[in-house]
């Protein structure tokens, strides 16, 4: 299963629609505006949450909670490197490699690739794929590649 998630650009919030591969919408992501931290509420078509994506604050390096069906599943942690940034997901049996600064970078789990993440050239704004291997990790791969696009922007920010 393929998902790609759109940012539009020179918006005053977070907003994202996650669209399948045939070019459907199939998920909305929206930011709070006012907040303290970085909050990403993900809905389905009929405007029912299935993931939140909430900023951990007060912390050293970049740390998100991850939460699908209201339930954590996890928290996206920037590691302390000096030359490439990794990132761990603490309370999870995920693990993430890649390149994050090209966004090409995979998601496993007990050594089974649940999804890669490649970032769409030649778009205007940011975009990006999502390949999906078990239909029944849609939900959680999507929240987590988002708390991980936060983490990266956050620290392209600073």
């Amino acid at each position: 299963m393929k998902l790609l998630i759109e940012q539009e650009i020179l918006t005053w919030r977070d907003k994202f629609t996650v669209m399948d591969e045939s070019g459907n919408d199939r998920y909305y992501v929206k930011g709070e505006l006012f907040s303290w931290g970085k909050k990403l509420h993900v809905t389905d078509l009929s405007g029912r949450e299935v993931a939140y994506v909430e900023q951990q604050l007060f912390t050293f390096l970049p740390r998100y909670a991850v939460y699908a069906g209201g339930v954590l599943i996890g928290e996206v942690v920037k590691e302390f490197t000096f030359f490439r940034p990794r990132y761990t997901v603490e309370g999870a049996d995920w693990e993430v490699e890649g390149d994050f600064w090209a966004h090409d970078y995979t998601v496993s789990r007990r050594g089974r690739v649940v999804v890669d993440i490649r970032k769409e050239w030649f778009t205007w704004g940011d975009c990006y794929a999502l390949n999906i291997r078990d239909p029944a990790d849609e939900i959680q791969a999507l929240a987590l590649v988002l708390a991980i696009d936060c983490a990266i922007a956050q620290q392209n920010n600073s």
